[in-house]
């Protein structure tokens, strides 16, 4: 393999030392943030109790870790996300096949798809209560039930979009519908369904989150509402941020999932 002109080595360099730059500029963001914070708590420019600050943030965090008590509630809350998500994108994709494969149930359920992914998803929560009782069954569907129509209506559309001129080769080759499916729309579909991954672990990271707040004793949605209650907003903010970072590692992971597809199709 031939090694890269001088041109080619400057470009690269310069591109080097811009990721190096933006990557500097939001870390001093973020510690601008926190000594901010931090100083407006201690010289009493907001109130602590209300607002806490980093400080009483990581004090409450390191008490917790000491007793094993937040790796419970993550791990409740992590594990609820998960199991939505992988519930999401299996249903979705089924559905999304059959609705493919049979044009006309297509026509007849997309209005119906339509009006219940508009619908508030926080609504269903005290629904699901009482259908399914306060249990990890209950926080799953309401984790699933943000996501999985929106889901389903862009698989849907990623599928019904696929190059049309692929689609008359297989058939021109003796191919029947399966076959296109097969060797065209799923794989060709690959792109759809990494950038719905992204939407979807998100979005039931908040659906779970809904249903902790309404029908758990475990999670981090759990922490959150027992923490206001008892106006330990140490807690509140402590349970907010392990939920952010947790949001930004799950989104990390579907970034790796899309290089290793990106590198195999």
């Amino acid at each position: 393999m031939a090694e890269p002109s001088l041109a080619q080595q400057s470009f690269l360099e310069q591109r080097k030392r811009k990721l190096r730059a933006i990557t500097l500029a939001r870390i001093f963001i973020f510690l601008l943030f926190l000594l901010i914070w931090e100083a407006s708590a201690r010289l009493h420019l907001i109130d602590a109790f209300i607002f806490s600050s980093p400080s009483r943030v990581c004090e409450i965090f390191v008490s917790m870790m000491a007793d094993r008590s937040v790796f419970m509630h993550i791990g409740t809350t992590l594990a609820e996300t998960l199991l939505s998500f992988f519930l999401v994108f299996l249903f979705s994709l089924l559905t999304a096949v059959l609705l493919w494969l049979f044009h006309s149930l297509s026509r007849i359920l997309e209005p119906y798809l339509v009006v219940l992914n508009s619908l508030p998803k926080s609504a269903l929560a005290p629904l699901l209560i009482v259908w399914l009782g306060a249990n990890m069954k209950t926080i799953v569907a309401a984790g699933m039930s943000v996501a999985v129509f929106g889901s389903i209506l862009t698989i849907y559309t990623g599928f019904s979009e696929v190059d049309p001129e692929k689609v008359k080769l297989i058939y021109t080759l003796g191919g029947n519908k399966r076959d296109v499916l097969r060797k065209v729309v799923l794989p060709s579909s690959v792109p759809i369904f990494i950038n719905t991954m992204k939407v979807n672990i998100g979005l039931c990271l908040v659906g779970v989150v809904i249903g902790e707040f309404i029908g758990s004793r475990q999670g981090l949605g759990y922490l959150i509402i027992y923490g206001s209650q008892v106006f330990q907003l140490d807690m509140v903010l402590m349970s907010i941020v392990i939920l952010c970072v947790m949001a930004m590692i799950l989104y990390q992971g579907i970034n790796l999932v899309e290089k290793h597809c990106l590198k195999r199709f």
